[in-house]
């Protein structure tokens, strides 16, 4: 997620409760596909079926990716990325209890749309990488990564659950935090804020996005090097 401030376009960063994949590392908002997703493509906006399989390069399923995106950030930040006719919705005191009965999956995510007159804003919402954990790893992940910008008057605040905290950082400022020990970054999320780090807007990153999924994106698949005693993880774009 990203907002403009004076110093640049800043990147929410959560901090994952310990005992977590990540556990007390900063990352993005996220999380994995549920398995009705599927039930609330009839809620997508501004992104066909046919067009979200191709930009993701599956055979089918590509809308579940946005409703996910959209899903776990209202869930994890109370950022919710879904208009009510032409409008963005006011995150209000209803909502926050909603998010919290669709965090518990005691109301379902295609039923919550549909009770509120929602709409999941998926032409926000722009992919913009793709991660594959490396194969040496006992436990792996497959991720997608997408960008969006935060719709005016909604205020990100943590869960109490799967996250600990919540930062606004630009890009750069978070990167001193890792490498000073102040906050602790996976590899990916490092690699992520350094291709952010030189925007000034965030037009410019959402034009990036754009452009980088209109070329096509190629899964980056990490390895695991050991130099001299130590463990490096490097991609095919490292020295």
């Amino acid at each position: 997620m990203l907002r403009d401030s004076q110093r640049g376009p800043e990147v929410l960063m959560v901090r994952r409760r310990a005992g977590d994949a990540f556990g007390e590392s900063y990352t993005f908002p996220g999380g994995i596909l549920d398995a009705d997703e599927s039930l609330a493509r009839n809620y997508c906006d501004g992104v066909s079926a046919d067009e979200a399989n191709a930009l993701l390069n599956v055979p089918d399923g590509g809308l579940d990716y946005f409703s996910a995106v959209i899903r776990e950030l209202f869930e994890e930040t109370g950022i919710l990325l879904a208009r009510k006719g032409n409008e963005w919705p006011t995150v209000s005191t209803l909502l926050q209890a909603l998010r919290k009965n669709v965090d518990q999956a005691t109301l379902a995510w295609p039923d919550f749309l549909h009770e509120q007159g929602l709409r999941m804003a998926c032409d926000a919402v722009h992919y913009f990488a793709y991660w594959e954990t490396p194969r040496s790893l006992p436990k792996r992940w497959s991720t997608r990564f997408f960008l969006a910008r935060t719709p005016d008057g909604q205020v990100a605040s943590h869960d109490d659950g799967e996250l600990t905290d919540i930062r606004w950082l630009t890009a750069s400022d978070a990167l001193a935090a890792g490498r000073s020990g102040d906050m602790k970054l996976p590899f990916p999320t490092v690699a992520t804020l350094k291709d952010l780090a030189d925007f000034d807007s965030c037009t410019s990153v959402l034009n990036w996005a754009q452009t980088r999924a209109q070329e096509g994106i190629d899964k980056i698949l990490p390895v695991m090097l050991t130099d001299d005693g130590k463990t490096k993880i490097v991609t095919s774009n490292d020295d």
